[in-house]
């Protein structure tokens, strides 16, 4: 089952997203917040790391030593994204056998079945997602009586 999430305006620009396990997170277009379109690049590439880390952490161990760069193609226009690209970087020195050419490619192939197949943002972006959106709009009546029950 999925979280419940959810943002509320903090009433000066920027939003607080929230989720039914405690986690918070800060949203703006200010300094040291993520915008929107941030946390959907955010998403893709935590989603690649998350999706390939068993893999990476048999052949390097579990020390850091992933980075996972995205971009995306803004178009400005029609207000949208219109692709993304993610560079996986593995350090792998870290390998508990030295890799020559042969080994780094086969271990990045691997790595990259382990994103294609177990990546839910990548899976989703790859298809049109339709996204209903519905409006609600309570009265200051129905408020009071929703906080006194």
């Amino acid at each position: 089952m999925a979280n419940k999430l959810w943002v509320e305006s903090n009433g000066d620009g920027t939003w607080q997203a929230h989720s039914d396990t405690g986690a918070t997170l800060k949203i703006g277009h200010g300094p040291g917040m993520f915008n929107p379109g941030d946390l959907l690049k955010v998403a893709l590439a935590a989603c690649g790391g998350m999706s390939s880390q068993d893999a990476v952490s048999r052949t390097l161990g579990q020390q850091p030593g992933t980075r996972i760069d995205v971009t995306g193609d803004y178009d400005e226009t029609n207000d949208r994204y219109n692709s993304f690209a993610e560079t996986v970087t593995l350090d792998g020195s870290r390998a508990s056998t030295p890799m020559d050419e042969k080994a780094a490619q086969k271990f990045a192939e691997r790595v990259n079945r382990h994103i294609a197949k177990d990546c839910t943002v990548a899976h989703t972006f790859r298809q049109a997602t339709p996204v209903d959106i519905t409006i609600k709009v309570t009265s200051t009546k129905e408020t009071k009586e929703e906080k006194s029950e």
